[in-house]
């Protein structure tokens, strides 16, 4: 076998004492020009995963069906506050809700009727590249980055609040991420720009610097209109789908439950602006079980199952057809000091029985992703997103928001963490696609070629299969102890950070018409303009 040794690199007559490091010193070269080819021939991508194995599953019928049965107790029961808006409360009423002020209580199964009488099982969110649309629902599995940290961090500049050179560079990095399938949303949050129109800047870094689905700004119902008009300039004739009349589902949006049990105005009127023009809507409670929710996984899954129920019907109530996906993000809190844990057993659980609710309900599902406590790219923060991460493809989420990047409960967007976790998105495609039962899978003729006491290296199947036989990482390091130290003994976070560094040194920008691009900029202009300094 030849060695990794680089061309340029003269050949030195070095002590028999010195061999290993000068031979690691005199490869390192081509090893790091070996590494970046065989990222690229593993960065095949796909617009969206479509899984080959079952969804695994905790609880059988009888399991499911109390949590269902008491979901609906809590929405005839207890009920769901519905703040400080006077139209949904009016449309639930009209539907048949009972309103006693902000409080809505719906007789049983009327949610989940409404939501099975129109929500489509699964849908397409449009991408300006048509070959990155994604369909989510079904045997399909989306990633998407992490979202909504407002700092950020990496090992030159340690912590510190996100910019929207952060925002762009994330959204850049999450478009050459080849296992990512999304562009995200609110990334980071970009706290160097005025609150009322930061979110102009985000969407349009989505729109030009990446051509992946997109999410959309929630902040305001004003901030979810003007989302959905820059779309409008973004897609020009092809936002209307001809066949249909109506808009096509060009983003997908974050609607939160402020749990336990209530809607606030601010995600009621983005609900209501997304759900008008046809756009999908995420409908998630936000749940820290124990200070949010019972203690129990039992006690967390109804009340998010709940909660999740009067949100989409609510969606479907506005506007019916329009898409909503069922959407959980459950963990747990220490009950010594109070603050938020990830990457336990419980929080899984509970994911792996939401996914199978949303199953039975007949809506795409979004959970999980790689969430971790830890305040740096380490251990820690490996073995709780792995905690994390396997239990959502396990169990078939359709759309996996916090992908990568996560770090301190969400508090911060980690560059190193983001390529980690990129690492791991990539060997969840191989493991979803399941086992290769094909003939050449079956690999016969390589055992029949080899017969016993030989080695498979040179056999023609091995040759013919070596390059795509296994997953290989970018930034793992298996070479040997000699090799590892003779190139700097870096760690994982470090062959990340640079990683990183050349990706965004690399990135080359997608195409964009000129005049559509001047389109969006002029409408963002003017929307900043009108508005001026006020806050809304």
């Amino acid at each position: 076998m030849s060695q990794d040794s680089s061309p340029d690199t003269p050949a030195t007559d070095t002590p028999a004492t010195d061999a290993p490091a000068a031979r690691g010193r005199r490869a390192s070269g081509g090893r790091e020009a070996k590494r970046a080819a065989r990222a690229a021939r593993t960065g095949h991508s796909v617009p969206y995963i479509t899984r080959q194995i079952p969804c695994f599953e905790v609880l059988g019928e009888e399991g499911l069906s109390i949590i269902e049965h008491n979901a609906d107790t809590i929405l005839e029961e207890v009920g769901i506050d519905f703040r400080d808006d006077p139209e949904a409360l009016q449309i639930l009423k009209a539907a048949g809700a009972d309103v006693q002020g902000e409080r809505v209580r719906f007789p049983r199964g009327m949610c989940r009727q409404i939501v099975q009488s129109s929500a489509p099982r699964m849908f397409t969110q449009h991408a300006r590249n048509p070959e990155r649309n994604v369909v989510i629902g079904g045997p399909n599995t989306v990633f998407a980055p992490a979202y909504g940290s407002p700092f950020v961090r990496d090992l030159d500049k340690g912590r510190r609040y996100a910019t929207i050179e952060d925002f762009q560079n994330f959204v850049k990095l999450a478009y050459t991420a080849h296992s990512l399938h999304h562009s995200g949303g609110t990334i980071c949050e970009p706290v160097d720009l005025p609150v009322n129109k930061r979110h102009f800047d985000m969407v349009y870094a989505h729109m030009k610097y990446s051509d992946k689905p997109f999410m959309g700004s929630v902040t305001h119902p004003e901030r979810a209109h003007d989302t959905v008009e820059m779309a409008r300039r973004l897609f020009g004739e092809n936002f209307i789908d001809p066949a249909t009349g109506k808009n096509r589902t060009v983003v997908i949006n974050l609607i939160n439950a402020n749990s336990p049990m209530t809607f606030d105005e601010t995600m009621l009127g983005a609900a209501k602006v997304y759900a008008r023009a046809n756009q999908a809507t995420i409908i998630t409670p936000f749940i820290l079980a124990g200070a949010m929710s019972p203690v129990t996984v039992a006690g967390t899954c109804a009340q998010t199952l709940a909660e999740a129920l009067a949100g989409m019907a609510f969606v479907q109530l506005v506007s019916p057809g329009a898409p909503v996906v069922l959407g959980s993000f459950a963990s747990s809190i220490s009950m010594q000091s109070g603050a938020p844990t990830f990457g336990t057993p419980e929080p899984a659980l509970v994911l792996y029985a939401m996914a199978a609710l949303a199953r039975r309900l007949g809506v795409p599902f979004r959970s999980g992703g790689g969430l971790c406590g830890s305040k740096i790219a380490d251990a820690q923060a490996a073995s709780e997103s792995a905690n994390t991460m396997l239990p959502t493809c396990l169990a078939g989420v359709n759309f996996v928001l916090h992908t990568a990047g996560w770090l301190e409960g969400g508090l911060s967007m980690g560059y190193e963490k983001f390529i980690m976790d990129v690492d791991q998105a990539g060997m969840m495609h191989t493991l979803l696609a399941g086992v290769d039962m094909s003939e050449n899978g079956q690999a016969m003729d390589a055992i029949r070629e080899v017969g016993p006491g030989k080695h498979f290296l040179g056999c023609a199947h091995t040759q013919a299969n070596f390059e795509s036989a296994f997953y290989r990482s970018p930034i793992t390091d298996n070479n040997s102890f000699e090799q590892w130290e003779a190139e700097g003994s870096k760690d994982l976070a470090q062959r990340a950070n640079a990683l990183y560094k050349r990706q965004l040194a690399e990135y080359v920008a997608p195409p964009m018409d000129p005049a559509v691009d001047e389109s969006i900029l002029d409408y963002v202009n003017r929307r900043k303009s009108s508005f001026a300094d006020s806050n809304i």
